[in-house]
């Protein structure tokens, strides 16, 4: 597979689209930045962005700062402005910081690089302020922990507009598409509108109450990534570094470590599903009416949260598995491509063919 294919298929993952150099997205009117953020709409209005948009070349620079942290947190700050209800993040650069396996926290040393960055930066016409930071969760999600709600609210109140921006490096690797959310905290005793629950992801057991307790302190932006064909060149050379470092790797293996804590979580999950299981009663045959008043008629509460914890678990085990077979077809994709003897072409297209007509019937 040629790196330009599968940039292509990396492309069509991601939702990329192409706008015109010549793009409003791409000018940058200091004057009306400067009268924009003394008119600072979004402080009356805590829902007044809606999406962030992001530049294909930022993205990549960000998804290979948090491969290259992995295990440990990486932490990077981002340029852009503001169009409309838009966040636009036109590039990305990393911060000399120490992380962990949980957390990241800018030292003095970072702010200062920080600094001489943005100031440097306008000596290659590259005017954008600093309108948001990156950081990575390596195998937990996208969202926003209890020190990552503080570190926000600190930046919305001192330098906003800001936005923050999470990285899944490891379920980037695994499913294949950048696993990205953008997020925005409320004001200080603002009590949110009463929501329809987003769309479900897995979040391991020991992360849950720090995603609960916090959930309601912030909101998630639309992400949508751009490229113009002026990026082209300069994504080429950043691709090509991203795209020899995963064909050099397996997902199985480079992942393992992750695979495992998956498989962890998901059977302790289970486990608690089940006493919940074991807890409950058989409903035993009654009138109608007399149902409700049975003792041994489970509460309503406990059934669903019973169906609740099975059926987030059952997604949880198909994402596993899904991921999973998305690495063994990738592993068997490579050995077939570089592995083929002369004369043994044909063979090796066939196999290509069966492995992905398997790929298709799997997703």
């Amino acid at each position: 597979m040629s790196t330009s294919t599968a940039f292509q298929t990396f492309s069509l993952a991601n939702d990329i689209f192409d706008v015109s150099t010549q793009d409003e997205i791409y000018a940058f009117d200091v004057a009306a930045d400067k009268q924009l953020n003394r008119e600072s709409p979004w402080s009356k209005d805590p829902h007044y962005f809606k999406s962030c948009k992001i530049s294909a070349v930022a993205l990549i620079k960000m998804v290979i700062h948090a491969r290259s942290g992995v295990p440990h947190e990486i932490m990077g700050l981002m340029q852009g402005k503001v169009m409309g209800n838009s966040l636009v993040i036109m590039d990305s650069f990393a911060l000399p910081v120490q992380g962990t396996e949980t957390r990241v926290n800018a030292a003095n040393e970072a702010n200062e690089y920080m600094v001489t960055y943005i100031e440097q930066s306008k000596s290659v016409r590259r005017l954008e302020n600093a309108i948001g930071w990156y950081h990575s969760h390596p195998g937990y999600g996208c969202w926003l922990s209890g020190i990552d709600v503080d570190t926000q609210m600190n930046n919305q109140q001192f330098t906003d507009p800001f936005v923050a921006v999470v990285i899944d490096p490891n379920r980037t690797i695994s499913a294949g598409k950048v696993d990205i959310g953008a997020f925005r905290t409320y004001p200080k005793n603002y009590t949110p509108p009463n929501v329809s629950s987003s769309e479900y992801q897995s979040i391991p057991l020991n992360k849950i109450e720090d995603f609960g307790v916090h959930a309601n302190q912030y909101y998630s932006l639309d992400v949508e990534i751009f490229k113009s064909s002026l990026d082209t060149e300069l994504l080429g050379l950043l691709w090509n570094k991203y795209w020899i470092n995963t064909l050099s790797q397996s997902p199985l293996i480079s992942n393992r470590a992750y695979a495992v804590s998956q498989l962890s979580d998901l059977a302790q999950k289970l486990a608690k599903a089940q006493a919940v299981v074991g807890s409950t009663r058989p409903v035993m045959p009654s009138l109608k009416e007399k149902d409700d008043k049975s003792p041994s008629a489970p509460k309503k509460d406990e059934k669903k949260k019973e169906d609740n914890q099975l059926a987030k678990s059952v997604k949880d085990s198909t994402k596993i598995a899904i991921e999973a077979q998305h690495g063994l077809i990738a592993q068997v994709l490579k050995d077939v491509i570089f592995s083929v003897r002369p004369g043994q072409e044909h063979k090796g297209l066939q196999q290509v063919s069966e492995v992905v007509d398997t790929s298709m019937s799997i997703g």
